[in-house]
């Protein structure tokens, strides 16, 4: 059901206080004007405590700075006038008890009128007293379809015209931001160069990450990795190209759904958030980093809204991939009383949304500790997949060597002995491997040199791995993962060779 639908049908119904958190105040105003006007052209005051009403002469300035008499306003007009009222960012005195007792008491008299009150807020703040009374009701960021409209209305006032697929690639590029944002980057552009060009994505995309930032609950996240910059992990590779094109129309034709996302459980360092980038790049799709921390507000239903606000940016702004880095981490107290239940709450809200999302938002979730995740977060039909990331075998450290000395030094791989650098790091993670070369490096830049295999062997029998200091961590995850209960990312892999030797 579209806004207009579902606020047409409130107002039929007689709903009389009606709460739209939206930062989208001059396009919901115009939304409540359309819907009013389709329901027998009822009457649209708006109310702000600058200016007050300003929809007629006669009400002019009326209920200025005072919101209570704001409210009053609504009683002064007769019965059996219909009318919307709408209060700009009225959430600020819902904590004043005069305007909170008021609200209620006009909630049971405008039950038999058709008279409604209308809060549009920038945030979601209802106190408990109101919670009853208050319907909220979102209104969702620009559709491509309104967008491509908003696009098309600009290129005509400049007479220019763009290529349908740049203009596809420009609608896509705005999806997520409001339409005020939209209309300041593509005006910006024009009064720039006269008129809108393909560079103009760009200017776009740096809107967006300029929006996302100001949230201050997703970071967008540029990607440069490659899914050839992971070594080894050849199970979970070859599973990612296999969807390289499942987000394309074709793929909807071919009745496939989206894809809805991987867990990758495993040791730290062994590359679950560089698969996370690499999934972003290979696909051509925005990666939105989420840090799950961000969610929780100190106020009585912040943390919820925030989680609200996170899902409805995500699907504006699909096909994106959403990273959830150490998920475990966040929810590792979802039982815990000590919050109120806020903990609780937001981890409901978020598990529903993964079992039923229907938008192409691909979330990556990366796990450290699979103790520590609440058993429905495992439950098939959150993810596509669970990948168990282990340690790298003796020929994916060689590969994962030779990813690293191929970036740093392409010209001079051949004199590096890979063989037995992997045979002499047993028990090393990816990351491990990196700092391993980082000190070599180090070795080699005091004295004047270029880092041999030599420096890199001293640096590794400097290095304690994380498989010796978190060894009975490490052990109950390759039991877990060694019991079936997730996929191997590696077919190649210390795990998968103690598996074999278990099946024989």
């Amino acid at each position: 059901m579209s806004f207009y639908e579902e606020f047409e049908l409130l107002l039929r119904a007689c709903y009389p206080l009606i709460y739209i958190p939206t930062p989208e105040e001059e396009r919901v105003e115009a939304a409540i004007a359309q819907s009013a006007k389709a329901l027998g052209n009822r009457a649209v005051y708006i109310w702000d405590f600058v200016d007050g009403y300003q929809d007629n002469p006669n009400n002019a300035g009326f209920g200025k700075r005072n919101p209570l008499q704001a409210l009053e306003f609504v009683e002064k007009i007769p019965a059996n006038s219909a009318g919307v009222f709408v209060l700009r960012d009225f959430h600020r005195f819902l904590e004043d008890i005069s305007i909170s007792r008021k609200l209620r008491n006009l909630a049971r008299s405008l039950k038999s009128q058709a008279k409604n009150i209308a809060i549009v807020s920038p945030t979601l703040a209802i106190p408990p007293e109101l919670t009853e009374v208050l319907t909220v009701l979102d209104f969702p960021l620009p559709t491509a379809g309104e967008i491509k409209a908003e696009v098309e209305r600009l290129l005509s006032a400049t007479q220019h015209s763009l290529p349908e697929k740049i203009l596809a690639e420009l609608v896509r590029s705005a999806q997520g931001l409001s339409l005020e944002r939209i209309r300041r980057v593509l005006t910006r552009a024009i009064a720039a160069r006269g008129e809108l060009q393909p560079e103009d994505v760009e200017l776009v995309l740096e809107e967006k990450r300029q929006s996302i930032r100001q949230t201050q609950i997703l970071d967008f996240y540029p990607t440069t990795e490659q899914i050839s910059d992971i070594g080894g992990l050849d199970n979970l590779k070859d599973w990612l190209l296999r969807r390289g094109g499942a987000f394309s129309d074709r793929a909807r034709a071919y009745g496939l759904p989206h894809p809805r996302g991987l867990l990758l459980v495993g040791i730290q360092g062994t590359g679950k958030s560089l698969t996370a980038k690499a999934i972003a790049h290979h696909w051509h799709l925005p990666l939105l980093r989420l840090d799950v921390g961000r969610l929780f507000g100190g106020l009585v239903g912040e943390s919820e809204s925030r989680t609200r606000q996170m899902i409805s940016l995500a699907e504006a702004l699909a096909p994106c991939i959403l990273w959830i880095d150490e998920i475990d981490k966040a929810f590792s107290g979802v039982e815990s009383k000590g919050d109120a239940g806020t903990t609780s709450r937001v981890f409901g809200t978020f598990i529903n949304w993964l079992a039923e999302k229907k938008s192409p938002v691909f979330v990556v979730a990366t796990a450290n500790n699979i103790q520590a995740l609440p058993p429905e977060m495992l439950r098939k039909g959150r993810f596509d997949e669970i990948f168990f990331v282990g340690l790298p075998s003796q020929e994916e450290r060689q590969e994962i060597f030779a990813v690293h000395l191929t970036r740093l030094r392409p010209h001079n791989l051949k004199s590096y002995d890979l063989e037995r650098l992997a045979y002499e790091t047993p028990d090393f993670s990816g990351a491990e491997i990196e700092q391993t070369l980082i000190e070599a490096m180090h070795i080699g830049f005091s004295q004047n040199r270029d880092f041999t295999t030599d420096d890199i062997l001293e640096a590794a029998s400097q290095i304690v791995p994380l498989a010796r200091t978190a060894q009975e961590q490490i052990q109950f995850l390759q039991n877990w993962a060694a019991a079936g209960k997730a996929r191997l990312a590696s077919r190649d892999s210390v795990l998968s060779d103690r598996i074999q030797r278990q099946l024989q």
